[in-house]
């Protein structure tokens, strides 16, 4: 990655390599990129994803980039400290893993989502395809 914003080359590059991993063994699941501020960049849903995964990819990557850390890690802080979502002022925040910050040169220049799968994979795809290059 190069830049402060993920190019759209390089937003392809990471929602190919989510792509590939679920596609392989005919998974039904949704991926998202988005920039650093969350908005979306890319999107996928193979076939056989479940239709509230669309949302809950996007949003997944939308709090990963806003926070600059991995969803799971927002929504383990909110029940740990009684933060709750909404107290971010933005329905889109989610505390489920899968939602990963792309990082380059310790910059966040954006943000994959992996939502339908078990919350163990989508987490898994989703840090594999952030460094995706």
């Amino acid at each position: 990655m190069t830049g402060e914003v993920l190019t759209h080359d390089e937003a392809w590059a990471v929602l190919s390599a989510a792509k590939d991993a679920i596609v392989a063994d005919g998974r039904g699941a949704a991926v998202a990129v988005c920039d650093p501020h969350g908005e979306l960049l890319a999107f996928f849903r193979s076939d056989g994803c479940p239709l509230a995964s669309i949302n809950n990819a996007i949003n997944k990557a939308f709090t990963a980039a806003r926070e600059r850390r991995e969803s799971a890690e927002i929504g383990e802080a909110s029940r740990r400290d009684g933060f709750p979502m909404t107290n971010f002022g933005d329905m889109r925040y989610t505390g489920w893993g899968g939602g990963v910050p792309i990082v380059s040169d310790g910059t966040v220049v954006g943000a994959v989502g992996v939502s339908g799968l078990p919350e163990a994979d989508d987490l898994e795809i989703a840090r594999m395809a952030a460094a995706a290059e």
